[in-house]
């Protein structure tokens, strides 16, 4: 997508420096940058909604990795330098290189996951963010598991687990057996 697509002026492709009835005024508090440079963006707060870790099998193969760590905040929190210059769309459902949403966006040049854009929300993964304190850290740990029933590894942190979606799915114990009732 070039920098001239509809998705630059609505958030979380608008500029920081551009407003919209969405985003009033963006503070650059946290800056993230994929591994090339190319992809730079902001948050305008740095305590997420939730943070997650998700064992779903997309998030397996597309990260080639056992689980993705994931951040969920509001479109609004978010905004790229340059639009949508120098990103990937590709939308799971389809298996195609499009802007459709649900659909994860990375870096065109170096392929660093960005963010899974929904309808509401964006879930980026924290580990770009140049988290400077330890508060800021702390504010990225993670609260819960997701789609654990699929895990390739068992994980014995104390956090909740679930089989599926949180609170929406049986609520597993640390071992992956059902909590009992």
């Amino acid at each position: 997508m070039g920098s001239s697509s509809p998705q630059d002026h609505r958030p979380p492709y608008q500029r920081p420096d551009e407003s919209s009835p969405e985003r009033e005024k963006f503070e650059k508090k946290l800056r993230g940058e994929c591994h090339c440079g190319q992809v730079v963006y902001w948050l305008s707060t740095d305590n997420p909604l939730d943070v997650k870790y998700c064992h779903c099998h997309d998030c397996q193969v597309l990260h080639g990795a056992p689980f993705q760590l994931t951040a969920i905040l509001h479109k609004a929190d978010m905004a790229f330098e340059n639009g949508t210059k120098g990103l990937h769309f590709y939308k799971t459902g389809t298996k195609r290189a499009e802007y459709n949403l649900p659909c994860k966006v990375s870096c065109s040049q170096c392929g660093t996951f960005i963010l899974d854009e929904g309808r509401n929300m964006v879930l980026i993964s924290p580990s770009p963010l140049n988290l400077q304190t330890k508060q800021q850290r702390a504010n990225f740990d993670v609260r819960r598991h997701i789609f654990y029933e699929r895990r390739v590894k068992d994980i014995y942190d104390g956090k909740p687990k679930w089989a599926g979606l949180d609170r929406q799915s049986q609520r597993l114990k640390d071992s992956g057996e059902p909590e009992s009732e």
